[in-house]
């Protein structure tokens, strides 16, 4: 019972963590201050180590 308990904790994580991202990419595409786009960035890789991200 553990097993799947933890499981579902882990799927609840992923989706939010996706979620999270999401909303954040759309905040980056919108900002044009250079500022803002960099603690985005951060923030994006902050939560997700590997998603994809601009550069700059």
């Amino acid at each position: 019972m553990s097993v799947a308990v933890e499981r579902d904790r882990e799927l609840r994580r992923r989706r939010h963590r996706k979620k999270k991202v999401r909303r954040l990419r759309a905040r980056l595409e919108q900002t044009r201050d250079p500022e803002e786009r960099q603690r985005l960035i951060a923030k994006i890789r902050r939560v997700s180590r590997y998603a994809p991200v601009p550069e700059s």
